[in-house]
C-alpha cells in the first residue's frame, strides 16, 4: 500500500482477519506444546493463538468501516468451520514451530478467497503467495522438527471469523462475522 505525505501522519492500524481458538482449545495446544519440552524459540501466548485468513497490515483507521462492510458482505460457508491441526511443522525462513492442517479444507479455502474478493476493491491484498492454513505455535524458531510422544490431533472449531488488531504483541478484536446462516 502506498502513502503519500498527508497519508503517513494518520492514524493506521494493524489488521489481519482470523479465524479465533477457544479457550479450551488454546489451553489444550499449550499444554501439548509445553510437553514438547521445547526452549529454541519465543513461544506465542495461548490468547494469542489464531489461524490467519488474511493479513490487512497497516491499514488507516478511516478505512476500518469500508473493511468491515466488504467482510460483512462475504458469503459464509453456512456451517461452523471445521480445521484439523494435525500436523506439526518448521518454517525456516519466516522461523516459525506452527501446527497445520494435513489438507486444508474446501470451505476455508473458499472463505479465505471471498475474503480475498471483497478486500480488492479497497486496494488491500494479501501478499501475493500461497494460503497455508496454520497457527503458530513459536516464533525466532531455528530448530528442525521435534519430536512429541503424541502426535497433533486438534480441531480449531470456528463459528465466527474475526478481523483483529495487532498492538504491541496482543491481538484485540474489533469485529466479527459468523460463519452459519
Amino acid at each position: 500500500m502506498n502513502s503519500g505525505p498527508d497519508e503517513q501522519r494518520e492514524p493506521f492500524k494493524r489488521l489481519f482477519f482470523a479465524l479465533p481458538c477457544a479457550l479450551a482449545q488454546r489451553r489444550a495446544i499449550a499444554q501439548w506444546r509445553s510437553a514438547l519440552g521445547q526452549s529454541l524459540g519465543r513461544p506465542v501466548p495461548a490468547e494469542n493463538f489464531h489461524l490467519t485468513l488474511m493479513f490487512l497490515g497497516a491499514v488507516p483507521v478511516r478505512q476500518i468501516p469500508a473493511i468491515c462492510s466488504a467482510a460483512a458482505a462475504v458469503r459464509p460457508p453456512g456451517e461452523p468451520l471445521r480445521v484439523a491441526l494435525d500436523r506439526l511443522d518448521v518454517w525456516r525462513r519466516a522461523g516459525i514451530l506452527l501446527l497445520a492442517p494435513e489438507q486444508a479444507s474446501r470451505p476455508l479455502l473458499e472463505l479465505v478467497y471471498a475474503l480475498q474478493q471483497a478486500m480488492l476493491p479497497l486496494g488491500l491484498e494479501d501478499a501475493p503467495r500461497e494460503f497455508r492454513p496454520h497457527l503458530t505455535l513459536m516464533r525466532d524458531y531455528r530448530a528442525s522438527v521435534p519430536e512429541s510422544a503424541t502426535a497433533p490431533d486438534f480441531q480449531l472449531s470456528a463459528r465466527h471469523f474475526v478481523l483483529f488488531e495487532s498492538h504491541k504483541g496482543r491481538y484485540r478484536a474489533l469485529a466479527q462475522w459468523p460463519l452459519e446462516g
